[in-house]
């Protein structure tokens, strides 16, 4: 009986495998239009804090090719260290429309969405893109975007990304985790037809938005970006994938703070697919290598580490290239220990912090403030 089994999970966990390096390889691989009309675009970044490397990730959006665009910061403390470097960054390229917007939030429980909030009505371009703080993007980027939205007439655009800059040991699994499991994560799905769409980099209307219920329906949820992706599919418009390739710096990252960030995402998708949770394993080779032994022997081990490679390297090879590939080639079984230490640890966990504030999770990563404790 367990040899049967374990032929049966190995099998599906070898087509997952495949598939998802397809699908990425499909999305990257794409041609995307080079030439025609752009239409302007309105750019949404959300600040809240100095990230790893922020100059010069603002500074590639300063630097974009695209002949109309605007960029918005917004900032709901005053003293927020990011805003200096914005300026600093913006004295050095005077000919692009700038505005800085420092606004006391309008009162969401999502600390993205509550700054996205007072951001948005200062947009003079229909098209808006939301944009992290932490991502690198290249000069054609914003073109290409445009250029999508007006030949496709998608609900919303958005790119994979991968991991840059990593100088430490957390900011290294965060890396290779972003070029196997996330890329795949993404990729598949969405070429499938459920989109699913990458907060990091969205472009949309913002008048579509506005008729579908605005901004306000993503308020009270930790996952804003699914809850937007699902939103604009629901009204049978589709999450499209450009071919771009955005960096995520994750620079001094710390091994704490890798997990922290994927025990989140875990918690979402425990509370949006719970289905999808539970079977989450047949995505970790390393996972079946106990029960696959029964039917391989050691030959399970070798199973594991072809998949493993597959899924890390290749992915690591179609988004970054052969740069530092020896990472994934390295790490790539440590990272499947660290997604089982966090999928074993994510049904124990009700809370959540996330930028500076606590809240208890619920379904469909609905938010619940904390009570504040009295002595």
């Amino acid at each position: 009986m367990l040899v049967p089994l374990a032929v049966l999970i190995a099998s599906l966990t070898t087509l997952w495998t495949f598939a998802g390096w397809l699908a990425v390889y499909r999305a990257t691989r794409r041609r995307a239009p080079l030439e025609g009309p752009r239409p302007p675009v309105s750019v949404l970044k959300p600040l809240s804090g100095a990230d790893a490397e922020l100059e010069s990730n603002l500074e590639s959006f300063f630097r974009q090719d695209h002949p109309d665009f605007e960029l918005l910061f917004g900032a709901v403390d005053p003293s927020d260290p990011a805003l200096a470097i914005v300026r600093a960054v913006a004295e050095r390229y005077p000919h692009v429309p700038c505005r800085i917007v420092v606004h006391r939030g309008m009162g969401a429980l999502n600390p993205k969405v509550d700054n996205l909030s007072g951001l948005l009505p200062h947009a003079r371009h229909d098209l808006v893109l939301i944009s992290d703080s932490n991502v690198r993007a290249p000069a054609h980027y914003l073109s290409e975007l445009a250029l999508l939205h007006r030949l496709e007439r998608p609900g919303v655009v958005t790119n994979l990304f991968a991991g840059g800059g990593e100088n430490s040991f957390g900011g290294a699994l965060e890396s290779v985790e972003l070029a196997g499991f996330c890329a795949a994560g993404v990729a598949l799905p969405t070429l499938l037809g459920d989109g699913l769409l990458v907060g990091k980099s969205a472009l949309f209307s913002r008048s579509a938005l506005d008729e579908l219920g605005g901004l306000s329906r993503l308020s009270d949820v930790l996952a804003e970006d699914f809850v937007l992706g699902k939103t604009f599919a629901h009204a049978g418009q589709r999450v499209l994938l450009a071919p771009t390739v955005l960096t995520n710096v994750t620079r001094g990252m710390s091994l704490k703070v890798a997990f922290a960030r994927h025990l989140r995402w875990s918690m979402l998708r425990c509370r949006l697919r719970p289905l999808a949770l539970i079977a989450e394993p047949l995505t970790n080779p390393l996972a079946q290598v106990p029960l696959l032994w029964c039917a391989l022997g050691p030959w399970a081990l070798l199973w594991a580490a072809a998949l493993i490679v597959l899924r890390d390297v290749g992915g690591w090879l179609l988004l970054v290239g052969v740069r530092r590939v020896w990472l994934p080639l390295c790490l790539g079984g440590l990272r499947d220990l660290l997604a089982l230490a966090v999928w074993c640890t994510t049904p124990l966990k009700r809370h959540v912090s996330w930028r500076g504030k606590r809240y208890r999770l619920g379904a469909g990563t609905l938010l619940y403030p904390e009570p504040s404790r009295t002595r």
